[in-house]
Order: structure tokens, then sequence, then C-alpha cells
């Protein structure tokens, strides 16, 4: 079987546009795409430092609510003491009254 030459002639010039034109694009694309996940890992790093930062600063939310909570408890106590002193006040005053000439 004789393969004629202009199979040769079309084979040398899609080897040579693949050499010359889709190589260097495809090294191309996949330098930028590794320009491109550089980028992205320090975005991301800098992002994690960020969150740890953020994390940092809201960990004593946790403990101010906790605060919150037990003052809330104080509040109440003190009102029921605040009662009482007026009532111990209203005995002593009426005890202090009926000893005084």
């Amino acid at each position: 079987m004789d393969i004629p030459g202009a199979v040769y002639i079309l084979w040398w010039i899609t080897l040579i546009v693949a050499v010359v034109i889709v190589l260097p694009l495809a090294v191309y694309l996949l330098h930028r795409t590794l320009l491109a996940a550089r980028q992205i890992e320090r975005y991301a790093a800098t992002t994690l430092t960020a969150g740890v930062g953020i994390a940092g600063n809201t960990a004593n939310i946790e403990a101010l609510n906790a605060t919150i909570a037990v003052a809330t408890g104080l509040l109440g106590s003190a009102k029921a003491i605040e009662e009482h002193t007026g009532a111990i006040e209203e005995v002593l005053g009426t005890r202090a009254a009926a000893i005084a000439p």
C-alpha cells in the first residue's frame, strides 16, 4: 500500500502546529493555573490567621454570657436582701421607739 505524499505533508503541518502553537499555549495556561493556585494558597493562609484571631477574640463571649446569667441571679438576691433590710429596719425602729422614753 502506497501512502500519498499529501498525507505526510498534512502530518508534518499538524506536528508543527502542535509544537509551535498548542504546546506553548498549554504551558502558558498551566503556568497561569499554578500562579492562581499559589495566590489562593496565600489568601487561605491569611484567612486562617484572621479566623484564628476572630476565634480568639470571640472566645470570651461565652464567659460574658455566663457572667450575665450569674449577675441576673445576684440582682434578684440583692432585691430580696433590700426588702428584708427594710423589714429589719422597720422592726428595729419600732423597738427603739418603744425603748426610748
